[in-house]
This record gives structure tokens, sequence and C-alpha cells, in this order.
């Protein structure tokens, strides 16, 4: 019986390492690396202390969801733009793409909220789901939305996706694009074409004060940084 408390102890001691182990080689990155992080949010993180996050040094811009498909609109977002604002973070948002929604109808609720004298940042689509739709079905869906925020705005959006999806279903089809790819590990993403982004989300897990809940981090890559994603003001 000792021998099995033993091995079960031991078992636990070690996941907890391994554990600390993950976290603290992110946490580690966060302090000493040159890497501009920063965090993505919408109403699945609650009430946010802004206060705090901005004495973050490290956190240096924000995503917000302002909206997915054709009505939703997140209930967090016009508190934390201005709150993200007013504590010192370059702030951008975010729609979640619905392909077998009405794209009019999603750029006007996307319009709605993400108003461009509100924005540090390019407004970025949030790419996870074909919709059951076929490839080149989703596609056709996804490149008109593109087409209508890039007019909209008068700029390329980012693009969000994660790195399965994207070498599943966009591989050579947005290479003009900037990219936030997320892949949530501590090797960093490898797409099957090889292309070049911009950022990668490597946690959805991640910790900061200010936030009580597991928050999204993602930082950008060796020589990409924020001036290849500000949101250009005409």
């Amino acid at each position: 019986m000792k021998q099995y408390i033993f091995i079960i102890i031991s078992l636990f001691t070690l996941t907890q390492y391994i554990s600390a182990q993950d976290y603290n080689t992110y946490v580690q990155c966060e302090d000493t690396c040159r890497h501009i992080h920063g965090i993505d949010l919408s109403h699945y993180q609650g009430d946010v202390f802004w206060e705090t996050i901005g004495e973050n040094s490290k956190m240096a811009y924000v995503y917000l969801k302002a909206t997915e498909g054709g009505t939703h609109i997140d209930k967090t977002y016009e508190r934390n733009i201005e709150l993200a604002h007013r504590y010192g973070l370059k702030v951008g948002s975010y729609h979640f793409f619905r392909p077998k929604t009405d794209l009019v109808k999603q750029l006007e609720n996307f319009k709605s909220q993400c108003r461009p004298g509100d924005q540090d940042l390019i407004p970025m689509i949030d790419i996870e789901t074909t919709g059951g739709l076929k490839t080149d079905e989703f596609c056709d869906s996804l490149f008109k939305f593109i087409d209508l925020v890039e007019k909209a705005y008068r700029q390329k959006p980012l693009l969000y996706t994660y790195t399965n999806f994207y070498n599943k279903h966009l591989q050579g089809k947005i290479d003009n694009y900037c990219l936030m790819i997320a892949q949530y590990s501590d090797e960093e993403p490898k797409l099957a074409d090889g292309r070049d982004y911009t950022l990668w989300q490597y946690t959805a897990k991640g910790r900061i004060n200010g936030i009580n809940t597991y928050v999204d981090k993602s930082r950008f890559m060796g020589r990409h940084s924020m001036r290849e994603i500000r949101f250009r003001h005409f």
C-alpha cells in the first residue's frame, strides 16, 4: 500500500513539475525575450481590471472580440475598448466569421462596433470553421467577406486561424495577408507551405494579473513588429 501511495505522489509531483516547466517557459519568454506580446479578449474573460493589465509592460496590445456572424455583439466590447485605451494598450478588434451567414449582414454588424476612430490596429477576421461547407464553397464565402472588410476599412485585415485549419483549407490562398496563427505548444508553428506569419498565439491558458480566467496570449514573430498591423487613419 505504501508503495502505491509513493507512486501516486511521485506521478502527481512529476505532472506538477512538467506543468510548471511549460508555464515557466511562457513566463520566462514574456519577461526576458525581445518579442512583443499581447492578448485577445471577449466576454468569456468576464470583468477585466484594466489598470492592473496596464502595469504589465510586456502586454503591449490587445485584440477585442467585437462581433460574430450577422447579429451577435460581444457584451464587453464597448467597456473593454474604452478602458484598454485608457490604460495604454494598443487596441484592435475582431469579428468571428460565420461562412453560411449573409456576408453583408456580417460586415454591417462588424462596422457597427469596430469604428475606425477607436482602432490602433487593423481589423482581424477570426477564421475557425467552414460551417459545414466544402473547402471551395467556404473559401468563396471567406474571400468575398475579406474583400468587403478590406474595402470598408481601406486596408487589408489581419487573418486569424490555427495551424491545422490553415494547412487543410487555406494554404497558398491568402499569401497577401498578415496572419496570426494559433498553436498551443512551446514549438513555433510550421505551415505546410512554409509561408511566413506575423503573430503566433501560443497559449489559450495564459495567466495575467487583472484577469481571473485563462486568456489567449500571442507574440510577434522574428523580424515582425507592431507597425505592420497599425491601423491607417485616412
